[in-house]
Parts: structure tokens; C-alpha cells; sequence
């Protein structure tokens, strides 16, 4: 097995994969790449037994010797390349002994390699459903909702994001009880209804690759009772589904919502930054009071005797109100929002607060629909 690769073109797609692979002394050949040279098609997978990440290489000169795969380790490989200038790489491998010598200018260095007959098998692709979308898309999808989701792993429902496809649209969720997101494709749709929860890792894996990625290119997205697919460009993402049920979260959005405030977002985000910087840092509680013209961001720590407020202009339909959330998540969801307005929909100080952007674009709004719910705290008299 010999091929010639450009350095940083290998590092490249290395560490695209190599952040599903964990240190796992039981399993000990999953801290390595598996390398298969198929003619001039260099595949390389990585896993952590629950997901898989597999990359495809083009070569331009490539032979197999005696062997067309091999186990590397990972952590060596990649510290080799990091350290290395762009240039091409010699790399072979013994069939006797899978020693691996790679080369490079005047650089010459021998990693011990594993027969990789061990190495785990991927999911077999049978029995799917398939659909598809632009990776701006499910990048989106995947930015707009996974902060939301719980970092409870008693919780494992609640700590993945929530899929649910229908011949109308797609829906992502998250929520962790405290907040929860609803981000709605209704240009996007899937042949058959099915739901299901994928888990946090791979979500974070995939939105990785995707974002190294600067061109907009379609993701295949193949799924079925135990795993779920996404094919693009030169990558594979597999990963296990989350066991169990997902919670009721369309119970937990209140549906009559009569007073209605509208914001500049950016201007409330900075507002709530710096008057959040006085509140308990064990609550990050700040007071919202609404009237029709104005809105008074305040906090108050009286453990330090540090307080703050400030007043922004705002558009308010609807009954004065005083009622409190939490900064944090406050700052956290509307800064996942990119329009230059936000609109919050507010019943009572006792009922979550919804969020909802404000699209000057009609054909954005027809087909992004985004929520945000988020829970009130308490306010002291």
C-alpha cells in the first residue's frame, strides 16, 4: 500500500473525522485511523462505536502492495502533520508488518501500524428513508437549536435534538426545560412521516465539517429505527439514535399570547450584556418593565449591593408588564438570531416568553419559521 498526498490536504481531512475518536482502553484500535486504498480512492474512518466518520481522498498516485488497509494511530499521525510544512508525503505500509514509513523532504518516520481486520464495522445502509437539503441549511438547522438542548446525560432524550419529517416540512428541537428552540423548513420535506432524536456529538461533529466546507453542496439524509446517514461531498456521518420518546415540547409552547414587544435585537443584546454584568451570578436574573414606548432592563445583587438598569426604545402592544428571565439564556437565544428585529410574545410573569425573528425578507419567512420559548424566574417584590 503507497500513496503520495499533499500534507495539509491529509491534516485536512484528518481532523475533520478524528473528533469522534476517545481514548477507549477496552476497544484500543478505535484511537486509530482505518485507511483503505481502493485504486487511487483513499477511504478513511474513523469511530467511537456509536458514530462513524468516514472520508474519501482522490489520489493521483497511488498502488496497492500486498495490502489495501491499515489501522494508524491517530493522536501520532495527526501531531506528525500538524508540525509539518505543505508538502507532499510518501506514505507505505509494510504487508508484513503494517509498519508505516512516511517521508517527506528530508524527513523520514516509521509509525507501527495494526492489521485492521478488527476494526469495527460500519451500519449497513438498508431499510432507509431518504431526503434531502442544501448544507446552509441543515448548518443552520443544526446553529439555531443544538445550544438549546440538555446537558443532563440523565436525560439522554433531552440532551440530543429532535427531528421530526413530514410530506409538509422539517422540524429540529431542542430544549433543555429552561429554553427550547423550534427551527421549521417548509421548503424542505421528506416522503415518509418519521421522528427521531439525534445525539449531541455527532451533531457537533457534523456541524464542524460542514463549516469547514465554504460551498453550499446537498446532503443525502438516510435513516431508519437505529441509525441515521448524511452523505455529502467527500464525507459520511453515521450515528446511533437516541433510545426513547421525546418529550410533548408543542404542549409547552403557550398558544395565546396577547401583549407583543418588538426590539432592535442587537441593541437588547448589548443592553442585557452590560446590565447583566450586576446581577446574582448564580441566577443572572434581570427585571424586564414594559410599557408602550420604552423598556427598562434592570438587576440588582444584593449579596455585593451592585445594581443597573437601562431603558431602550421599543414597540409594545399590550398591558404594562414586569417580568424576569434569565440573562444568560436571554443573551444566549437572541444571539442565534440574525435579523435586525426580534418580536417577543408575553401573556403573564408566570409564562414563558416567546421569540420569534422579525424577516423583512417574505421569502425567507415563508420558509424558515423559527421559535424560541423561554422560561420566566421568579421576580422578588
Amino acid at each position: 500500500m503507497r500513496f503520495i498526498i499533499n500534507s495539509q490536504l491529509f491534516l485536512k481531512h484528518l481532523s475533520s473525522i478524528s473528533g469522534v475518536i476517545t481514548n477507549n482502553n477496552t476497544v484500543p484500535i478505535i484511537s486509530c485511523f482505518h485507511m483503505h486504498l481502493n485504486d487511487n480512492l483513499l477511504t478513511i474512518k474513523a469511530t467511537d462505536l456509536e458514530t462513524t466518520i468516514v472520508s474519501n481522498i482522490e489520489l493521483e498516485n497511488a498502488r496497492v502492495e500486498g495490502i489495501d488497509t491499515v489501522a494508524v494511530p491517530a493522536k501520532l499521525l495527526l501531531d506528525i502533520l500538524k508540525s509539518m510544512e505543505d508538502a507532499p508525503l510518501n506514505f507505505s505500509v509494510d504487508p508484513s508488518t503494517y509498519s508505516i514509513d512516511i517521508s517527506s523532504g528530508e524527513g523520514k518516520y516509521s509509525i507501527a501500524g495494526q492489521n485492521a481486520d478488527t476494526f469495527p464495522t460500519m451500519p449497513e445502509m438498508k431499510e432507509t428513508v431518504q431526503t434531502s437539503m442544501p448544507a446552509s441549511v441543515l448548518a443552520s438547522a443544526i446553529n439555531k437549536t443544538a445550544f438549546a438542548a440538555s446537558n443532563d446525560e440523565m436525560r439522554q432524550q433531552m440532551s440530543g435534538i429532535y427531528c421530526e419529517m413530514t410530506t409538509e416540512n422539517i422540524t429540529f428541537v431542542a430544549t433543555d426545560a429552561h429554553k427550547l428552540v423550534r427551527y421549521r423548513r417548509n421548503d424542505i420535506h421528506a416522503d415518509e412521516m418519521a421522528n427521531f432524536i439525534l445525539p449531541r456529538k455527532p451533531i457537533t461533529l457534523l456541524k464542524n465539517i460542514l463549516a469547514a466546507n465554504k460551498e453550499d453542496f446537498e446532503v443525502t439524509i438516510n435513516y431508519n429505527n437505529t441509525n441515521v446517514f448524511f452523505s455529502f461531498d467527500n464525507f459520511l456521518v453515521i450515528c446511533r439514535l437516541v433510545d426513547g420518546k421525546y418529550p410533548n415540547y408543542e404542549a409547552a409552547i403557550p398558544k395565546d399570547n396577547p401583549n407583543k414587544l418588538t426590539l432592535d435585537r442587537q441593541t437588547f443584546i448589548n443592553s442585557l450584556k452590560r446590565v447583566s454584568l450586576f446581577a446574582n451570578q448564580s441566577t443572572h436574573q434581570v427585571r424586564l418593565s414594559i410599557s408602550e414606548r420604552q423598556l427598562e432592563i434592570s438587576s440588582e445583587d444584593l449579596e455585593f449591593s451592585n445594581k443597573a438598569h437601562e431603558t431602550i426604545p421599543c414597540s409594545y402592544d399590550g398591558e404594562p408588564m414586569e417580568i424576569g428571565f434569565n440573562a444568560k439564556f436571554l443573551t444566549e437565544m437572541v444571539s442565534n438570531l440574525d435579523t435586525e428585529n426580534i418580536l417577543v410574545e408575553l401573556s403573564h410573569p408566570s409564562r414563558a416568553g416567546i421569540i420569534f425573528p422579525v424577516n423583512d425578507d417574505d421569502e425567507a419567512a415563508k420558509n424558515e419559521d423559527i421559535l424560541m420559548l423561554v422560561m420566566p424566574v421568579m421576580l422578588a417584590n
